[in-house]
């Protein structure tokens, strides 16, 4: 057995974590005390802009640091493992510098161009694994360009930061595979894509080859010289993270996350033609990860104690008390606009059907969320038709509610398993980078049959309001 300790960053769309783990063989266990968070500004307006502020992001990631560094944490470190936001896009000039805005997968304002589109949209799916859609890089591109942008060379997130901390844009394969520009069968760049946004490949990232690992530059080996001789892991998506850190290495366990938004992954190590509504991105060469994904999840329990002045930790014994459904109300759960495959990402907004004068607080916020519960079973019967997959539920609403986790549950089927460690994103990042399968801290969730088929009835009345106002099923 190896013992050992790895630093785990999370880029996440609002903030930066950084967590160091003891690793004894498979097994990763976060250090107490040893987790630290910096939020990362995105600039929002109400024309649909969600940009990244690269300064603040990157000050955030170096702040991070320097709290672990100045407490001890990251003396004994080996490897840095990362899990990025995928999708987020900018141009740099020929110094290496921000072209332009830093756009996050949240920003609304690109649209299709006119008379462009593959030449064939289903075979254009089956390689790239997403769609010609304005939340992709060969839409997104063109789109800067005519918005002034001057750019030598396109990069997300991740890369940028490489080039600033380990002087590399070079990209992972997963990294790049969330652009939409990647052939996720052969892990190449897309002929099609690139063509579709008018770049070639040397605008985008070299591809990272197998056995690939960065070190940080000068500057920062003497801000951290405990981390001089750590090797840099490349960065992982945070889908293809939260599912390994839930445990889920392959087709017999289907990953569920609930944090900001909400998502459905299965890993395989086959790259098999996705489902019309069903993304495929890549974990690495050798594995896949299918999956559905919503805007609306945690967010959604925010913005309905905002709404209704409910505080979850006051409410979670008067929504148990509530049957599934039992309130009478459909929320469609669109509140934060649509993932592809949808054509109008904005779409019209969330729906809350079948208010009376008695509904009450724990009603709407029982129903928004039964809504995104409802959303989540039919992106895992889109990925699992048969259901023998076991459920592995994880992210940071699930681990706030046990009310969540057993209506989620009960949508799922009756039974479930519960991730107890919040950072599965950390725990997956950090199992990829080792090359070891992490099998985390869990616990059994069943739920009684009455809420089962309580929920199956609720499901019925969702999806019949979903199709009449003809919403999508999710991304």
């Amino acid at each position: 057995m190896t013992s050992s300790r790895i630093l785990a960053l999370d880029l996440g769309s609002s903030s930066v974590r950084a967590v160091v783990l003891d690793r004894d063989g498979a097994d990763l266990a976060p250090v107490p005390g040893a987790a630290v968070r910096e939020e990362a500004r995105i600039r929002q307006d109400a024309r649909g802009a969600a940009e990244l502020d690269l300064d603040t992001y990157l000050g955030a990631t170096v702040a991070c640091l320097d709290e672990l560094s100045d407490t001890g944490q990251l003396d004994g470190i080996d490897t840095v493992a990362i899990s990025t936001q995928w999708h987020s896009l900018l141009g740099l000039d020929a110094r290496g510098d921000p072209a332009g805005p830093c756009l996050s997968w949240m920003d609304l304002r690109p649209t299709l161009p006119a008379g462009r589109a593959p030449a064939n949209a289903a075979a254009y799916h089956d390689r790239t694994g997403a769609w010609w859609h304005p939340f992709y890089w060969p839409v997104r591109i063109g789109w800067l360009r005519d918005a002034g942008v001057d750019a030598r060379r396109w990069v997300g997130l991740p890369e940028y930061l490489g080039l600033r901390l380990w002087g590399e844009v070079t990209a992972s394969v997963s990294s790049a595979s969330g652009t939409g520009a990647l052939d996720t069968r052969d892990c190449r760049w897309d002929a099609e894509a690139l063509d579709l946004a008018g770049v070639t490949e040397a605008e985008v990232p070299p591809l990272a080859p197998d056995g690939w690992h960065g070190t940080l530059t000068g500057e920062y080996r003497k801000r951290w010289p405990e981390l001089a001789a750590a090797r840099i892991a490349p960065p992982l998506g945070d889908g293809a993270a939260s599912a390994l850190g839930s445990g889920c290495h392959g087709p017999n366990r289907l990953s569920v996350t609930v944090g900001t938004s909400a998502a459905v992954r299965l890993v395989t190590a086959e790259a098999p033609t996705p489902a019309p509504h069903v993304w495929r991105y890549r974990v690495d060469r050798r594995r896949a990860v299918l999956g559905v994904a919503y805007s609306g999840g945690g967010v959604l329990d925010e913005w309905v104690g905002r709404l209704v002045g409910a505080d979850r930790a006051g409410t979670e014994e008067e929504l148990a008390a509530l049957a599934p459904g039992e309130h009478g109300l459909v929320c469609l759960p669109y509140h934060a606009g649509h993932r592809p495959p949808a054509d109008d990402p904005t779409g019209a907004g969330g729906t809350l059907y079948g208010l009376r004068l008695t509904t009450t607080p724990a009603d709407v916020t029982a129903a928004t969320t039964e809504g995104v519960c409802h959303e989540v079973a039919d992106g895992a019967r889109a990925l699992d038709p048969s259901g023998t997959a076991t459920p592995m539920l994880g992210g940071g609403a699930v681990a706030a509610s046990g009310w969540l986790t057993r209506r989620l549950a009960a949508a799922l089927g009756g039974s479930a398993r519960r991730c107890v460690d919040p950072e599965v994103g950390a725990c997956g990042a950090a199992a990829s980078a080792l090359g070891v399968d992490y099998t985390p801290t869990t616990t059994d969730v069943v739920v009684p049959a009455g809420d089962v088929a309580a929920m199956r009835a609720a499901g019925v009345r969702h999806r019949a309001l979903r199709d009449r106002l003809a919403a999508p099923l999710g991304d």
